[in-house]
């Protein structure tokens, strides 16, 4: 088994980044993003930390909005439209997950489409971050050209969440890849896991892909994040349980997590070149 070093990854991508900083800096342009925060769920809290230290060490400027969780849908659609007029702000996030009483899809469509680096928007100039980190990962265990390795592949996204899952699966199929999908209706996601080569999931809860659901040597991608009772950050799976039997699989924290915020700040310095 391998444990994947996002950490690793996310570094030797943000050097290449932070040169292509330093050369729009020479254009009198700095990458700027806004990233919108509302209310203090502890995983947008430590995703909104990462952005903002990441994006510094290479030379952005990132600002925090920080806005009440009691904010209404017309006073966020305000603070966007602002930010869409500033022509010094190239990247506009809102973090997600948003208060039920906001529309999520009114937010999405609200942010314009050249400042859209979350990949949102049905126009957005951006590919989502997270599909981009988990194909990055995918390429670290295998070389190019990685379509041909995957194709033949079973690949099983686990949940389906717009943050997370759909982002992922959208990417697959963009392939011409066909995942299978487990979501809470599945009646019997084990069936699917076991014959799994590569499983991606992106639920946020912990423990929910199990060692007995595995076949030896599957590839885990855990995207999901969830605070569990001790007060840390989980994955959707105990690593100490499934070390054993998966090939290779990525870590939390330290996997995913850092190479999404790297692919986040690539878009950035895309919005910004554009």
């Amino acid at each position: 088994m391998m444990k994947i070093d996002g950490v690793q990854i996310a570094k030797t991508f943000l050097s290449t980044l932070k040169q292509k900083i330093l050369l729009l800096k020479k254009e009198g342009v700095v990458p700027h993003l806004v990233v919108i925060l509302i209310g203090n769920d502890p995983a947008s809290v430590s995703y909104v930390n990462q952005k903002e230290i990441k994006g510094k060490h290479i030379g952005a400027k990132i600002t925090v909005k920080r806005v009440s969780q009691n904010v209404t849908q017309s006073q966020l659609l305000k603070t966007i439209e602002q930010f869409n007029n500033d022509n010094n702000i190239h990247g506009i996030i809102v973090q997600r997950p948003l208060p039920a009483s906001i529309d999520t899809n009114k937010v999405s469509l609200a942010i314009k489409p050249n400042k859209d680096v979350d990949g949102f928007h049905p126009n957005s100039k951006f590919q989502s971050p997270i599909a981009k980190a988990v194909l990055k990962i995918l390429e670290e265990i295998h070389a190019t050209p990685l379509l041909n390795w995957l194709k033949p592949k079973k690949i099983v996204v686990v949940g389906k969440g717009e943050t997370g899952g759909k982002p992922v699966i959208e990417m697959l199929r963009k392939m011409n890849i066909e995942p299978s999908i487990i979501d809470s209706k599945t009646s019997n996601p084990e069936a699917l896991t076991k014959k799994a080569d590569i499983i991606i999931s992106a639920v946020g809860k912990s423990d929910v892909v199990k060692s007995e659901m595995l076949k030896k040597g599957v590839i885990l991608i855990g995207v999901g994040l969830s605070k569990g009772s001790d007060g840390k950050l989980h994955g959707d799976y105990d690593e100490e349980k499934i070390k054993n039997i998966a090939s290779f699989y990525t870590p939390t924290p330290g996997g995913v997590g850092p190479v999404n915020v790297a692919m986040l700040l690539e878009n950035l310095v895309t919005a910004a070149k554009n």
